[in-house]
């Protein structure tokens, strides 16, 4: 099939670029070739800032695809756009939700496609429903060939899943662990959650390109796993032979002590126990296992982010501020002993 992917090498999107590329499609790459480097040799570039809609729109002149993948829309005004370029010359257009857009608080744990969507919050899962939103208003009128997937909480090799960490990512709550010092957990550890590696979420999805049943249609991809935020920091801390110490904070104190998006990232999204329903991805991929399970991917995550020290980023900024909120709790505590 002849696919073009808006973006494509990103934490979802890269295994499901080389999963397409071993299976021999004609994949093109709509980017602005910063992180082209490790592609398939194989997968084609259209080097291109697609928020330049005129450069891009000459830039796909007389082109037709089978499939167009977005990963990169997170706004309205960007899938109007994409609306504008791709209407009338693809078969199916894909776009990347997030699971993050269900309703918050969960009304049950076990989540499906008919959960409602309203997180009141997060603005960044507000901003994907109002996207999906205008693609199903242009399938229903316009017959806009769109599918609708939400991802959850999805990682890779280049970085650990975690719940609470700083603006540069999870480097620094790594290097926490490997110090010895205390490492804070949101909560008291034990709420579920669910990580799935991208090259598990990429089969599910790759399952869905071209499938006429999956237009029109929305689906959540995750693992049937579930886990708790203390086995995710257990199985970070064993894979590096070391001892976790825990600090346990809860997530509308971590909200008011700190300058970091908590109430989204947190209130409105890790902090609820969830599992997901994956049925109905699997009607229409019945093939489709996710096979790597939380400690078999967070040990293959720390064994290659410690071998590569350009995933390792330093983040002072938030260590320090670590430290503060584990002081002046501890402070608090001694100033309440009766």
């Amino acid at each position: 099939m002849k696919i073009l992917f808006v973006g494509g090498t990103g934490t979802i999107s890269m295994a499901i670029t080389r999963l397409l590329a071993k299976q021999g499609h004609d994949l093109t790459l709509l980017n602005r070739g910063n992180r082209n480097s490790d592609l398939p040799e194989n997968v084609k570039i259209i080097e291109a800032d697609i928020s330049n809609e005129e450069e891009t729109a000459k830039k796909l002149e007389g082109m037709t695809f089978d499939c167009v993948g977005e990963f990169i829309g997170f706004v309205p005004s960007q899938l109007e756009r994409d609306f504008r370029l791709f209407n009338g010359k693809t078969k199916q257009f894909i776009y990347i939700s997030s699971a993050s857009a269900y309703q918050k608080p969960p009304k049950g744990y076990k989540i499906t496609e008919q959960t409602p969507l309203e997180n009141p919050y997060w603005q960044y899962s507000r901003d994907k429903k109002a996207c999906e939103e205008f693609l199903m208003e242009k399938y229903r009128n316009d017959g806009f060939p769109v599918t609708i997937v939400r991802p959850s909480h999805t990682y890779d090799e280049r970085s650990v899943p975690l719940g609470v960490h700083g603006d540069n990512g999870s480097w620094q709550v790594v290097k926490r662990i490997m110090e010895g010092k205390k490492v804070i957990i949101h909560g008291d550890g034990t709420s579920l959650w669910t990580i799935t590696h991208n090259s598990d979420f990429a089969k599910a999805y790759v399952g869905l390109i071209g499938n006429p049943k999956a237009i029109g249609e929305t689906f959540h991809i995750t693992t049937d796993e579930a886990v708790t935020w203390n086995q995710i920091y257990n199985a970070i801390a064993d894979a590096l032979g070391v001892e976790l110490k825990p600090y346990y904070v809860s997530s509308q104190t971590l909200v008011d002590m700190s300058n970091y998006d908590f109430l989204g990232s947190l209130i409105g999204d890790k902090s609820n126990s969830v599992e997901f329903d994956n049925s109905k991805v699997k009607s229409l991929v019945p093939d489709f296992k996710a096979e790597i399970t939380a400690e078999e991917g967070i040990k293959m995550t720390v064994k290659n982010v410690l071998a590569h020290p350009e995933f390792q980023k330093e983040d002072k900024k938030f260590d320090e501020w670590c430290d503060r909120i584990i002081e002046a709790l501890e402070k608090a505590k001694e100033d309440f002993v009766c």
